[in-house]
């Protein structure tokens, strides 16, 4: 991944790597050399952004979806305060639709996910691929095992800025909007980190990625895009209130004392119900489908294992920012202190600020009904 011209990280990456072999168990090995050999590729197929635009061979879109790129980025450090580097300055094609699958696997009858702990990010609760085919394999051997899976295409991912990750097309050719929402959310993990505790990490990132939106949208966008943009954020709040109750349901009856069978039969009653509920949501929305993969074969413990990741401390630290009146360099300062804390005391103080969050939520609730009443 060639950062800039001045500066070249890859004559020293094999090395740094080969010393990840050295230490990694016989297990290991194979999957962190395909992580080697896949971080690689990556690096090859990039170019500085600045050279793609210029070069005349160049598709005449693809220019001006990076000259938006370009913005994009400024923003993110000019109005973000996120890092100010040489992130998402060069571009690659991979030429296929996800730079990674990352596996997620739970028990039958528990949302507590299957961790592995990994060099330098410590324990996550997902395993990375740069093949889909071998994470479908490890997917099936996990199956065998008696655990539930899910498979995720990753249009994007982190070194935590210890390179210069690159624009990639997994994820611009999505759109612009879903291009900063993916720049915003990866330069927050190279701000604040914890390894092992990814619910944190990208609960984090998700909040300061919707903060992100907010502001770029405000500036960026016409009326109407900011409409279509808040109508997908409720969307996505009404998801993620739908999917936390239900959770709740689940994780009640898994530790419960039914029998085996009974909790398979109580298992499959709680996802048809998750299922009406989602249906009646979506009818709501005027019939909207963005959401139905979620809902398709593969809804499981893993799959809610997964979906928990990234939105069930959100409103916690959304709850912070707003304790900071907004003024993100205070923020930061602010997460950085949790992530300083023991896991215990790290989860305490968020779930505290989690029932900020709620009684703020109820607060303007009742408010819009006295409004409506008079």
């Amino acid at each position: 991944m060639r950062s800039r011209p001045e500066h070249h990280p890859a004559p020293l990456l094999p090395a740094a790597l080969l010393a990840v072999l050295l230490v990694a168990g016989c297990s290991h090995i194979a999957y962190y050399a395909q992580a080697i050999s896949g971080h690689l590729d990556v690096m090859r197929a990039s170019r500085p952004i600045a050279e793609v635009i210029v070069d005349p061979a160049s598709d005449p879109t693809l220019r001006e979806q990076l000259e938006q790129v370009r913005a994009i980025r400024d923003f993110a450090s000019r109005e973000l305060a996120l890092p100010e580097n040489h992130s998402y300055r060069t571009y690659a094609d991979l030429e296929r639709p996800y730079v990674v699958w990352n596996v997620f696997a739970a028990p039958e009858f528990s949302l507590d996910p299957l961790r592995w702990c990994l060099l330098m990010v410590g324990c996550v609760s997902y395993r990375g691929y740069y093949d889909r085919l071998d994470a479908e394999r490890f997917a099936a051997e996990l199956r065998q095992q008696g655990y539930e899976t899910f498979i995720g295409g990753v249009p994007a991912y982190s070194t935590l800025g210890h390179f210069a990750d690159p624009v990639l097309n997994t994820f611009l050719r999505l759109g612009t909007l879903e291009v900063a929402r993916t720049v915003f959310h990866e330069l927050a993990h190279q701000l604040v980190f914890v390894p092992g505790d990814t619910q944190f990490n990208e609960s984090f990132a998700t909040a300061v990625e919707n903060e992100g939106m907010r502001r770029w949208m405000m500036v960026r966008a016409s009326a109407e895009q900011r409409s279509v943009f808040a109508t997908q954020r409720a969307r996505q709040a009404a998801l993620a209130g739908l999917m936390h109750a239900f959770r709740k349901e689940f994780a009640a009856l898994y530790a419960s004392d039914r029998t085996a069978d009974q909790q398979r039969v109580a298992k499959l009653l709680l996802f048809s119900a998750l299922r009406g509920d989602y249906a009646n949501l979506k009818a709501s929305w005027g019939g909207y489908t963005g959401y139905d993969t979620v809902f398709d074969d593969q809804l499981n413990n893993a799959r809610l294992v997964a979906l928990a990741l990234y939105s069930e401390l959100v409103p916690a630290f959304e709850a912070l920012l707003a304790e900071c009146r907004q003024d993100l360099p205070l923020f930061y300062q602010r997460v950085a202190t949790l992530a300083a804390l023991d896991a215990d005391s790290r989860r305490a103080a968020l779930t505290r600020l989690l029932v900020t969050a709620s009684d703020s939520v109820e607060e303007s609730a009742d408010i819009a009904a006295a409004t409506a009443s008079e």
